[in-house]
């Protein structure tokens, strides 16, 4: 019997166990906001750095980043606080069963597809949230419940200018719109122009920290985009418009 195998017990199995949950819930929280993730992969990045220059006895790095470790994480506590809290929100309430994914029927897609192209007609604004992975309920909850099906003519009311609802974006998750005049973060982007209008920034934020997938409609010029992975995409046609969602939504 190998000499490790005797120094196992119950205790040990125990003290395993726990560092194995704890490493989990870590990687849920983390991997949950890409926001957050970001910042825990520089702060691993960081500690890293610090471990190197120990190792080398390299006095100088030492002394610099020493105290970087501790200084970054009240940073990380500070800055992302609402980022923080607003996770810890959507793990506390997630209802999405074992993880699941649910998407939207063909005929959802089409409905979204078409109500898109009837506000872009129109040139009126309209931002549909696709919900995926990450659940979206720490919006949903601050805006106006729905639970309706989803169809072209409930979109279109939705965001007819001068209508209660018209302001704020529709969460979609699969074939149900699950509220109405939810507003998301905006993004702090400095990469996209000055220009650009808050609903896209709306749209770019949401995209940002979750895996959602936004359909905008711009007011000013009627022009149909997908914010996705913090990437605003212009849709040239209808094609372009319906391969897109077919990817996301499949």
């Amino acid at each position: 019997m190998p000499e490790w195998v005797s120094l196992l017990s119950w205790w040990t199995l125990l003290d395993f166990y726990l560092i194995y949950i704890l490493t989990l819930l870590i990687l849920k929280f983390v991997l949950h906001n890409k926001r957050i993730l970001s910042m825990f992969m520089f702060y691993l990045a960081m500690l890293l750095i610090v471990y190197i220059a120990n190792l080398l006895g390299l006095k100088m790095s030492e002394a610099i980043y020493g105290q970087a470790p501790v200084i970054f994480l009240i940073f990380m506590i500070v800055v992302g606080s609402p980022d923080i809290r607003l996770t810890l929100e959507s793990l506390w309430k997630e209802t999405t069963k074992g993880g699941a994914i649910i998407m939207g029927s063909d005929h959802t897609k089409n409905e979204i597809i078409k109500a898109a192209l009837l506000l872009s007609k129109q040139s009126i604004g309209g931002l549909i949230t696709i919900e995926k992975h990450n659940n979206l309920d720490q919006y949903a909850q601050r805006a106006i419940t729905l639970n309706s099906e989803v169809s072209h003519e409930l979109l279109i009311n939705i965001f007819t200018p001068n209508t209660p609802l018209h302001d704020g974006a529709v969460i979609v998750r699969g074939d149900k719109i699950v509220c109405a005049a939810a507003y998301f973060v905006l993004s702090s982007n400095e990469s996209f122009e000055k220009t650009t209008g808050s609903r896209h920034r709306a749209a770019i934020g949401i995209s940002e920290i979750t895996d959602s997938l936004t359909v905008v409609v711009s007011e000013e010029t009627g022009t149909i985009s997908l914010a996705v992975n913090g990437v605003m995409t212009k849709m040239k046609d209808e094609n372009t418009l319906n391969e897109y969602l077919s990817l996301f939504m499949k």
